[in-house]
């Protein structure tokens, strides 16, 4: 009886705030949908300014149960500048928690509202959240051959005549590294030797598409780019091995007691421009991660493992941030749910802003 109970607790910690969080996304697509049709005649900027506002709210939310709920630390390493920025943010790719890592950091910038993603093709079908990503300005890719430069190019250059404030989201890995994965580990490590690159442990061999068309087509939009390393505490089995990374279930069930991110700002001077020395470029930069990662897990110094080398800083998070929205959110939600009308309408928002941003994003996504 007290083993299920217990159990039972656990699944309600994790499904609380997805409950939550999924079911906000109803009231606060309609509240999107009212903005959008009514700023049509407005001036892209004013649609954009609004819209990252109403995103800046989504997420801190989010963040209300990522951080605040779950108890991990969040200890940041290197020099996150405090004013927000025009950057493109490369990270190692292990965990759906990435896209949240993203998000800490921003808020910590007050550039939440301005977080936008590189995404894979496949994310624009998600229910409602697919069609409303390419809305605020993510951009989803296919790989390879059918990588379509030109369109990427195109989008860019639109946020970037209106003015859009801009922290581009690109995992170069181009999927997530998992240790378990040994396949997918090997065919990597085969393909940076056979290109004559380092062979890389930690990390999966980048992938320079998306990052140099990214950079070259906003250069002189960009302030800098930001080079994160991301380790999840709790990650090396009984044998001292690294194993999978939380996902996002398991981070709201407490499974991860700290976050080690590791920042290094570059200068926009700093990266070549040429896509054959960009290329190489990002590949030293996932070199210096892996070697990050290889202290952290591999490490012969117990006392060294477990965290970066440098100093690092607890970063907690204000109340204030996160919890103001968990509230209007939460409000809207629950005006909806109380009456039959506004059940009527929660359901069909569901149903048919599916079909309709399914229908949106096969044309123009």
């Amino acid at each position: 009886m007290l083993l299920s109970l217990v159990l039972h607790m656990a699944s309600l910690r994790c499904a609380l705030p997805a409950a939550a969080m999924l079911g906000a996304a109803p009231p606060y697509v309609l509240a999107w949908g009212a903005w959008r049709l009514l700023s049509a005649l407005l001036p892209a900027r004013v649609y954009q300014a609004v819209d990252d506002r109403l995103y800046c709210v989504y997420q801190s939310m989010v963040l209300f149960f990522f951080e605040h709920c779950t108890g991990a630390q969040v200890l940041i390493y290197g020099d996150l500048p405090k004013n927000k920025e025009n950057i493109i943010y490369l990270a190692n790719h292990q965990s759906t928690v990435d896209w949240i890592i993203a998000d800490i950091l921003a808020i910590r910038q007050n550039a939440l509202g301005h977080v936008r993603y590189v995404l894979k093709d496949g994310l624009k079908w998600l229910p409602l959240y697919g069609c409303y990503f390419s809305q605020h300005g993510g951009i989803y890719v296919k790989r390879s051959a059918r990588f379509n430069e030109k369109e990427m190019r195109k989008k860019l250059q639109s946020y970037m005549n209106s003015g859009t404030p801009m922290y581009l989201v690109i995992f170069p890995e181009g999927t997530r590294y998992n240790p378990e994965l040994t396949k997918v580990i090997s065919s990597s490590q085969a393909f940076a030797a056979q290109e004559g690159l380092a062979v890389l442990k930690h990390v999966l061999t980048p992938r320079i598409k998306a990052t140099h068309v990214a950079f070259d087509s906003m250069k002189n939009y960009l302030d800098a780019i930001y080079d994160v390393t991301v380790a999840f505490e709790g990650t090396l089995d009984s044998k001292g091995q690294r194993k999978e990374a939380p996902s996002m279930v398991e981070f709201l069930c407490k499974e991860c007691p700290k976050i080690h991110i590791h920042i290094d700002r570059i200068d926009k001077k700093d990266v070549p421009e040429e896509q054959v020395y960009m290329r190489r470029w990002l590949h030293e930069r996932f070199e210096i991660k892996d070697k990050l990662l290889i202290e952290f897990y591999d490490s012969l110094d117990p006392e060294r493992r477990n965290k970066f080398p440098g100093k690092s800083v607890n970063s907690k998070l204000s109340l204030k941030k996160t919890l103001p929205s968990l509230l209007i959110l939460g409000g809207l939600t629950a005006g909806m749910l109380v009456t039959e009308a506004g059940r009527r309408l929660y359901v069909r928002t569901w149903l048919y802003g599916t079909l309709i941003g399914c229908l949106w994003v096969s044309i123009k996504a």
